[in-house]
Formats: structure tokens, sequence, C-alpha cells
């Protein structure tokens, strides 16, 4: 018996198809996150372009954790940044190779090329949830980018510490399997960063969007 899998046998695979929501993130207890599907199909823009200058900087190759219909790698490109996307879900992996990008389906935990020798990794729109262990991917990232490389992190704009158990809602009430996420906000993101061997080389606030640029310490 095949087991669903989450971002992939429920609405969001559709969503990243159609590229239209709505979206959200249901949890346990009757709440609901909305899920910015038309932002993250759409082309780059507002504070996107804070990350992207970034990385442009740093004059190495970056990889995108959890690229999603892959905005980012195709502004990445046209910047003439060396990127890859990461994702499970084979939809937005399509996407993604679509709009001219490289891209592989496999989990942020799997084996994944070049790891240690990235310029930097990113974790944007949430993605530091993956998992529902933050502390975890945290520690994963480290191990991905080079030496003198940046993991790049979106926080939640509140600071927050939460782990919950969610499903992908889409539209009519339509949910997907249940899994663990996690939402972070600077001060708690940042003691996790500290426990897995990182340091904080910048944080910056674009459009009501928070951010650090972590590296390790």
């Amino acid at each position: 018996m095949t087991v669903a899998a989450p971002w992939v046998d429920d609405p969001f695979a559709e969503a990243v198809r159609t590229g239209r929501g709505p979206l959200w993130l249901r949890h346990e207890d009757g709440r609901r996150q909305h899920l910015d599907i038309e932002r993250w199909c759409a082309p780059a823009t507002g504070a996107d372009h804070s990350l992207l200058r970034r990385c442009a900087g740093l004059g190495a190759p970056v990889l995108d954790l959890g690229c999603g219909p892959g905005r980012l790698v195709a502004a990445l490109l046209a910047l003439g940044v060396p990127v890859l996307g990461v994702d499970v879900t084979r939809t937005a992996v399509a996407r993604t190779v679509g709009l001219g990008g490289r891209a592989i389906c496999r989990s942020v935990f799997d084996r994944l090329p070049a790891e240690g020798h990235w310029g930097a990794a990113l974790l944007a729109d949430g993605n530091l949830g993956i998992g529902g262990d933050p502390g975890a991917l945290l520690r994963r990232g480290a191990e991905l980018i080079a030496p003198d490389g940046l993991l790049l992190v979106e926080v939640d704009p509140e600071e927050v510490d939460e782990r919950v158990v969610v499903r992908v809602e889409g539209p009519g009430g339509q949910l997907g399997p249940s899994f663990p996420w996690a939402r972070l906000g600077w001060s708690a993101a940042l003691r996790l960063a500290r426990a897995a061997g990182l340091v904080e080389a910048e944080r910056w606030t674009s459009c009501g969007r928070r951010f650090l640029a972590l590296r390790k310490g």
C-alpha cells in the first residue's frame, strides 16, 4: 500500500501546476496559515531581491532548499549565479526546470550534490519548518555550505517558537496527509543556530519579511 506524502499527494502539487490557490496549512486545532502560492509561482519580487543580491555578491553556487515552483532559481540564473533547486514535489521540480533552472526531486536530508561546497544555501518562504525539527534542519544546512559559505534563512515575522502538526488544505476543504512543521522567529532561530554550530552574520527586514544570514562558527 502506498502511503500519501505531504507536498506530493495533497493540494500543493495541483496548486503549483496551476499557479493558483487558495492554499493553507491547517493546524490540528483548526487554525489556518495562508500559503502564498501565487507569489511563489510569480517572478521574484519585493523582499526576494534582498536575498538575490546577497547570493549574487558571493560569487559562488547556491542551493535552494525547498525551491518550490522555482522563482528564486530562475531569478538567480538571470543574475548569472549558478544554482540548484531541491524539492520533494515533482511538479515543483518540473516547473523549475521549465523556467530554465536546474532542480532535483529529493528531500533536503537526502544525499545532495557537492555537500560542503555550496557558497550559500537558502531556506526561504517558511522552509525553516521543513521536517518539524528546525535544529536538525539547521545542522543539515551547516553540512551543505562551504567553510566560508552562508545559510540564508527566512524566519517568521513574529517572535514565535512553535512545533505543530499540519495538513495542506486546498479549495473546498480538500486536505492532504498530516506532517510535522515548525515556525520560528529571530530569537528562536538564533538559539538553534548556535546549537548547530552557526553564528549570525547579518539580519535584515524587507517588505515585512525577516531574514538571517548564518555562517559556521
